[in-house]
């Protein structure tokens, strides 16, 4: 009669139980009590979280381990349902401002928002998540109002909320965001001519700098005036006037998210001196 092996106890592996060896000497032995043997775990299949622990923090050394443990830590953190939940709302939000922007203009004040959704996604979760917020825009505004149009929002409002968080979340000054921001605005003003003289087929750039100068023409032989434009100086006051509006336009987004990030608990870097006492602000 064959013998069947003996099973060690969980927790004491030199203890065994004893299974009937023959029919004669005990109970019958079934298939469902050789089952329970065999599903018992054998203790040194039971790994130690703590050894497992102490083995790899003794393998790497103190900063490589702090490193590890806060990149685990963000990982988590940038995981988490809020995040996702805050990163939805607010890149539909930016999306909304742009759509209703487009079908019922009302001046510069909606404009003035295009990028603060995404800035304050940085601001709160980091660069992930403001990229994601972005690209959640552009293909939200891309089944709205197509490729072209949600391209218009992506460059440059969307890329300025990215690059205005970055720069807020690392303390960098006003001049430095705002020189940045309205280089970038006028990067992205370009981009909209290119893409707009691609859809119709003809250089869009060219004839309104073409028409510009005529026009100029005409009103100084109206005024007898003996200044000939070029071409060239058009140009070249055109994009003087393109980043000096990028300019004004990036002062007021920093004045508009001073106020209303502060309140919102993600507040920016501090205005220079002149515009606190101007805007008569002062700080809690």
């Amino acid at each position: 009669m064959n013998e069947f092996p003996k099973s060690p106890e969980p927790g004491n592996p030199s203890s065994a139980v004893n299974l009937p060896t023959t029919p004669s000497e005990g109970t019958e032995v079934t298939w469902d009590d050789v089952e329970k043997e065999l599903t018992i775990p054998h203790p040194a299949a039971v790994v130690d979280q703590s050894a497992v622990l102490e083995d790899s923090s003794a393998q790497f050394p103190q900063g490589v381990r702090g490193k590890a443990s806060l990149t685990f830590h963000e990982s988590l953190q940038s995981s988490s349902p809020l995040m996702l939940v805050e990163t939805a709302f607010l890149a539909s939000a930016a999306s909304l401002l742009w759509l209703v922007n487009f079908y019922f203009p009302m001046g510069p004040i909606l404009r003035l928002f295009f990028p603060v959704p995404i800035a304050l996604i940085y601001l709160r979760w980091g660069n992930r998540a403001a990229w994601m917020g972005t690209l959640v825009s552009g293909l939200l505004l891309s089944v709205l109002m197509g490729p072209p149009r949600s391209l218009l929002y992506v460059m440059p409002f969307g890329l300025m909320g990215v690059l205005l968080g970055l720069l807020w979340r690392r303390k960098a000054s006003w001049a430095v965001s705002i020189s940045i921001g309205a280089l970038l605005g006028a990067i992205g003003f370009f981009f909209r001519i290119w893409l707009i003289s691609l859809l119709l087929g003809d250089d869009l750039w060219q004839y309104t700098t073409v028409q510009i100068t005529d026009l100029i023409d005409w009103f100084c032989v109206r005024l007898n005036l003996a200044f000939q434009p070029s071409l060239p100086l058009i140009q070249a006051l055109m994009l003087v006037v393109i980043f000096v509006n990028n300019l004004v336009y990036l002062f007021v987004v920093h004045l508009v998210c001073w106020f209303l990030f502060d309140r919102l608990r993600n507040p920016i870097p501090r205005p220079p001196k002149w515009v606190q006492v101007m805007m008569e602000y002062e700080e809690e």
